[in-house]
C-alpha cells in the first residue's frame, strides 16, 4: 500500500472532530501523562518501603475503595454542577495530594492518602465521560470517545515509561512528578475548554415536567454494568499484579517493566482510531465487545509459557491484551453513553465509572491473595476462565436493535 494511500486512511479517520474535541484530548493528553505512579504503587510498597505483598495489595484496595466514593461523587456533581468544574477542581486537588504522598513514610498516613487521591482522581472520570459527550459533534461519538482514548494511552505510554525511568532512580520523585502534572492539567482544562454559561439554570428549566431515568432504573443498563465489572476486574490486574510478576519471576527491572506497559498506549494511539473507523457499523457492537473480552483471556494464559525469552513474551501479551481492549472498549463507551442524555449523563457515566472502581477494589486484593497463596499460575487461569464467562454473558443480552436515549 503507498504511503499517499495510508495517510488517506488516517485522514478520514480523524475528519469531522469538533475543536472541543481536539483540546479536551489534549488536556487528556496531558492528565494521563502524570498517571505514571499508579502502576509503581505495588513495587512501591514493596521494594522502596520494604513491606510485604499483602500490604501493596491494601494500598491498591484503599485505592479502589476511594475510586468507589469519587465515582459517585462525580456523577453528581457533573450533573449539579457541570463537567467543567469538577474536571479542574479533581485534577488540580489529586495533582497537589500526591506531591504530598511523596514526603509521608507513615504506612496508615499513606493509607489514608491512597483513600483521598483515588476519591479526586476517579471524580475526575464521570465528569470527563459527560463532556466528550457534550462536545462530540453529531455522528461522531464513537471516534470522539477513541480519540480521547487515543490521549489517554498515549499519555499513560509517555508517563508509564518516564514513570519506569524514574521510578528506577528515585520512587519520591516519581509522586513529585505525577502531582506536578496533574496540576497543570486542570489549569489546561481551566484556560483551554470554554465554559458553558448558565449550566445550572439551563438544566433546571429543562427539567420542568420531565420525568428523568436513573441507571438504577434501567435494567439492561444494569445487567451489562454488572458484566463490565467482571471484565474490568481481570482486565485491572495486567497494570497491578502483572508488573510484579515481570519483576518477581521473570525479572524484568523497571525500565524495561515501564517500556513493556507503554507499548499498550503506543500501540492504541497508532491504531485504534483508524480500526474503529474500519469496523464501526460492520458488526454488532456486542461482536466486538466479546472479541475483545476473548482477547484479553488470551493475553494472561500466554504468561503460563515458559519463561525462556521474558521479555518477547511480555512484549505479545502486552500486545495480544491491547488489541483486546482496543476492540472492547470503545464500544463499551458508547453503549453507555447511549443510554443516557444531557440530564442523566453524569450518573450513567457514574455508573460505567463506579464499576471500574469496584474492580480497583476488588481485583488487586483477591489477585494479591490467590497470587501469594496459590501461585501466579493458577491466578492467570482463573483470570482466562472468569474472562470467557463474562464474554459468555454478554453474547446472552438482549440488546436493541437501535438504542434508544433514556
Amino acid at each position: 500500500m503507498r504511503i499517499s494511500a495510508i495517510l488517506q486512511i488516517y485522514e478520514e479517520a480523524f475528519t469531522g472532530l469538533s475543536r472541543e474535541t481536539w483540546l479536551l484530548s489534549i488536556v487528556m493528553l496531558i492528565n494521563r501523562s502524570s498517571y505514571m505512579a499508579v502502576p509503581f504503587m505495588s513495587l512501591y510498597v514493596t521494594q522502596f518501603l520494604h513491606r510485604p505483598a499483602s500490604d501493596a495489595g491494601l494500598i491498591i484496595t484503599l485505592f479502589g475503595a476511594g475510586s468507589i466514593l469519587g465515582a459517585m461523587a462525580g456523577g453528581k456533581f457533573t450533573d449539579m454542577f457541570g463537567f467543567r468544574a469538577v474536571q479542574i477542581f479533581s485534577t488540580i486537588a489529586g495533582g497537589a495530594l500526591f506531591i504530598f504522598f511523596s514526603t509521608i513514610r507513615h504506612f496508615e498516613t499513606l493509607c489514608f492518602l491512597t483513600l483521598v487521591i483515588s476519591f479526586f482522581s476517579e471524580a475526575f472520570r464521570p465528569a470527563n465521560f459527560a463532556a466528550i459527550a457534550s462536545y462530540a459533534a453529531p455522528g461522531t461519538e464513537t471516534r470522539s470517545y477513541s480519540l480521547n482514548r487515543l490521549s489517554v494511552n498515549l499519555g499513560w505510554a509517555v508517563g508509564s515509561s518516564i514513570g519506569g525511568i524514574i521510578a528506577s532512580f528515585n520512587y519520591q520523585l516519581l509522586f513529585i512528578v505525577d502531582g506536578s502534572v496533574g496540576i497543570f492539567s486542570g489549569l489546561a482544562i481551566m484556560y483551554w475548554l470554554p465554559v458553558v454559561k448558565g449550566y445550572r439554570k439551563t438544566i433546571k428549566e429543562k427539567l420542568k415536567g420531565i420525568v428523568v431515568r436513573m441507571p438504577w432504573q434501567d435494567s439492561l443498563f444494569i445487567k451489562f454494568i454488572l458484566l463490565n465489572t467482571f471484565f474490568t476486574t481481570c482486565f485491572f490486574l495486567m497494570f497491578r499484579v502483572v508488573p510484579l510478576f515481570f519483576k518477581e519471576v521473570w525479572h524484568l527491572n523497571e525500565a524495561l517493566i515501564g517500556l513493556v506497559l507503554g507499548l499498550n498506549g503506543l500501540i492504541i494511539a497508532a491504531f485504534e482510531m483508524v480500526l474503529i473507523n474500519k469496523i464501526e457499523n460492520k458488526r454488532s457492537p456486542m461482536y466486538y465487545i466479546i472479541l475483545g473480552v476473548l482477547l484479553v483471556a488470551a493475553s494472561y494464559l500466554l504468561l503460563l509459557v515458559p519463561k525462556s525469552a521474558p521479555l518477547i513474551l511480555a512484549l505479545l501479551c502486552t500486545v495480544i491484551f491491547t488489541f483486546g481492549e482496543m476492540l472492547s472498549l470503545p464500544f463499551i463507551n458508547t453503549f453507555v453513553i447511549s443510554r443516557s442524555n444531557e440530564f442523566n449523563r453524569g450518573q450513567y457515566a457514574a455508573g460505567y465509572t463506579l464499576s471500574w472502581s469496584a474492580a480497583q477494589l476488588i481485583g488487586p486484593t483477591a489477585g494479591f491473595f490467590l497470587a501469594e497463596k496459590s501461585g501466579y499460575g493458577v491466578l492467570w487461569v482463573v483470570l482466562a476462565g472468569l474472562l470467557v464467562l463474562c464474554a459468555l454473558g454478554f453474547s446472552r443480552l438482549v440488546m436493541p436493535k437501535t438504542y434508544v436515549h433514556a
